[in-house]
């Protein structure tokens, strides 16, 4: 295996921090994965693909809020980012029909809502 140079480390980087198009971030920290993330990680991953959404379903780590773990961040166009907590299975899908396909908020898991995006 070749050495990696500082350019290609760039490059990497760069590729995992794309953030154009829709997108969701699972918490799988610690704490989001006693509450639950896996489950949520893996419905959100074959809901979409058998709904053909074109959602990118992202791990991310610890987000600060652990007392509303498992914690999901959805990034859609014409949509501020949201943070929804105490995500389970139910919530999963409801978000991928809510809030992918028909452009609406889940309103009832709604933790944080990002008007303006948060480095």
């Amino acid at each position: 295996m070749a050495k990696l140079t500082p350019k290609d480390i760039d490059s990497k980087i760069a590729a995992g921090l794309d953030e154009s198009g829709d997108w969701i971030k699972v918490g799988m920290s610690t704490c989001g994965m006693a509450a639950g993330a896996g489950e949520v990680f893996s419905t959100l991953q074959q809901e979409a693909k058998k709904r053909n959404l074109g959602v990118r379903i992202k791990k991310c780590g610890c987000q600060g809020m652990c007392y509303a773990e498992p914690l999901v961040e959805v990034h859609c166009a014409g949509l501020p980012d949201v943070v929804y907590g105490r995500v389970d299975k139910e919530t999963a899908i409801k978000i991928l029909e809510k809030h992918i396909s028909a452009k609406t908020l889940v309103n009832d898991n709604i933790y944080e809502v990002r008007t303006k995006r948060q480095a």
